[in-house]
C-alpha cells in the first residue's frame, strides 16, 4: 500500500533518523509530501529466496533531501518493460542511512514488473524511483519502554524490518514481537537478517514464525495462520493487552482477519496500523484507455491543481472516469503508482463539488474528515469537482 512539498518538520524527523547511531526522536508519523520520481541507479541486486531479491539504490548528494525517510514508508518504481511503462510500490527495507534506499521484490505469479526485477534487473542499471511516500509510521512520541508488535505474511516483513531494526536500536528498553508467516522456511525473506537481529537483542526481539507446509517444533506455529490459530497465539504468546502499537502488513484477507481478532481482545483501531500488498482485486499497470464521448453526451468537468498549475477536463458521465484517469489526460505527471487504492500516492483534497470514493487502503480517518481522497478510486458526483494535489 499517499502530497504537499516537504515540510521543515518533516525534514528535521527524517535528518533525526540518520543520526540514530547518536541518539535522535523516536519514530512517529510525518505529514505526506508531494510524490516526485528521479532517476536512480542500482548499486545492487541481491538474492533473498528462490523468487525474491533486495534492490539497493544510490542516491547521490543533490537528492539527500528527496529520499529522507521514515522506517516504514515506500517508494513506487517506475520502468519501461517490452515498450509499455509499468509503477509497482515496494516497501523501503532498512533502517534510514544516508546515501541509499533499498526494497525487496518478490516475484508473483504472472506479474510482468517482479519477473522483470528478478530475471533482468542488475548493478549499473538507472530506474525511476518516486521519494518515499505512506503513513504506515509509529505515532508514538517515545519509545522508551513501549513493545510494539508486528503480523506479517511473505514480502509484508519488507516494511517491518526496518521498523524493528530502528525501534530496537532506538530505545534500550523497547520490545518488538514479530509473527511471521510463510509456507516454509525456503519462502522467509530476510531470514539471515532476522536471526541476526534476534542475536543482537536477544531478551527485547520475540521472533515467532508460522510456517503453513512445514512442520515446526511447536504444533502452534504449524499450519495456516487462521482465526483459531491467532486466537491461541493472542491467548498465550503475545497478549495483546502489553502491545503498544499494532503493525499488520501482508494480503487483505489476513490483514482484515488480524484486525478484527484484535478488536475482539479490547485492542482499539487507534493502535492498530496495517498496511497491504494486495488487494484481491484486478491488478492494472496504469489508467485506462483515453475516453471518447458520444455527441451531445452529458458532461462532467474536473478542475484540479498540480505543482501551482491549474488544469480542466471534461469526463463523460456514462464513462465512470476516476478523477485521476481524467487528469492524466491532459497532465501526465500527475502523481499514481498503484492505481488500486492501496498505496495513496494519488491522493489529492476535495476543494469543491462531490465525488464517490469505491475503495480506501491508504487514508487515514483523520485525512478523509479533511476532504482528502485516493483519486484513483473518486468518481465525481456533482457537475464540476475541483481537487488540489498540492494541498
Amino acid at each position: 500500500m499517499t502530497e504537499t512539498s516537504t515540510t521543515s518538520e518533516t525534514r528535521d524527523i527524517a535528518d533525526a533518523f540518520l543520526r540514530n547511531a547518536v541518539g535522535g526522536p523516536s519514530v512517529r508519523q510525518t505529514e505526506r509530501r508531494r510524490a516526485r520520481f528521479h532517476t536512480l541507479t542500482v548499486s545492487e541486486v541481491r538474492p533473498l529466496t528462490a523468487d525474491a531479491v533486495e534492490v539497493t539504490f544510490a542516491v547521490p548528494d543533490g537528492l539527500a533531501d528527496e529520499f529522507h525517510y521514515l522506517p516504514g514508508q515506500y517508494v513506487a518504481l517506475r520502468a519501461q518493460i517490452e515498450g509499455e511503462e509499468l509503477r509497482r510500490s515496494y516497501s523501503l527495507c532498512r533502517p534510514p542511512q544516508p546515501g541509499s534506499v533499498s526494497v525487496a521484490i518478490k516475484r508473483d505469479f504472472g506479474g510482468r514488473f517482479s519477473t522483470w526485477a528478478q530475471t533482468e534487473l542488475k548493478a549499473g542499471d538507472e530506474i525511476d524511483v518516486m521519494s518515499p511516500q505512506g503513513t504506515f509510521t509509529s505515532t508514538l512520541g517515545d519509545l522508551a519502554g513501549v513493545h510494539i508488535a508486528g503480523i506479517a505474511a511473505g514480502s509484508g516483513i519488507t516494511p517491518l524490518m526496518a521498523l524493528a531494526s530502528t525501534v530496537l536500536e532506538q530505545s534500550a528498553d523497547s520490545q518488538f514481537t514479530l509473527i511471521y508467516t510463510n509456507r516454509s522456511t525456503l519462502d522467509v525473506m530476510f531470514l539471515e537478517e532476522l536471526a541476526d537481529l534476534k542475536d543482537k537483542y536477544p531478551t527485547r526481539l520475540v521472533l515467532h514464525h508460522v510456517l503453513s507446509r512445514e512442520q515446526r517444533a511447536a504444533p502452534l506455529l504449524s499450519g495456516r495462520l487462521d482465526e483459531e490459530r491467532l486466537t491461541r497465539i493472542f491467548d498465550g504468546l503475545v497478549q495483546p493487552a502489553t502491545v503498544d502499537e499494532w503493525f499488520l502488513c501482508g494480503p487483505l484477507e489476513l490483514v482484515q482477519l488480524c484486525r478484527d481478532t484484535l478488536a475482539g481482545f479490547g485492542v482499539s483501531p487507534e493502535h492498530v496500523r496495517y498496511e497491504l500488498f494486495t488487494t484481491g482485486e484486478e491488478d492494472r499497470s496504469g489508467p485506462r484507455r483515453p475516453v471518447v464521448a458520444r455527441e451531445d453526451e452529458p458532461m462532467r468537468t474536473i478542475d484540479f491543481t498540480l505543482d501551482g498549475q491549474s488544469a480542466s477536463v471534461q469526463t463523460p458521465l456514462s464513462a465512470n472516469e476516476s478523477i485521476l484517469d481524467a487528469a492524466l489526460r491532459v497532465r501526465p505527471d500527475v502523481p499514481y503508482a498503484c492505481a488500486g487504492g492501496v498505496c495513496g500516492t494519488c491522493r489529492a483534497r476535495v476543494i469543491s463539488g462531490s465525488v464517490n470514493m469505491a475503495e480506501n487502503y491508504a487514508l487515514e480517518p483523520d485525512e478523509i474528515d479533511r476532504g482528502y481522497v485516493l483519486t484513483c478510486q473518486s468518481h465525481p458526483t456533482s457537475d464540476r469537482v475541483a481537487v488540489d494535489y498540492d494541498n
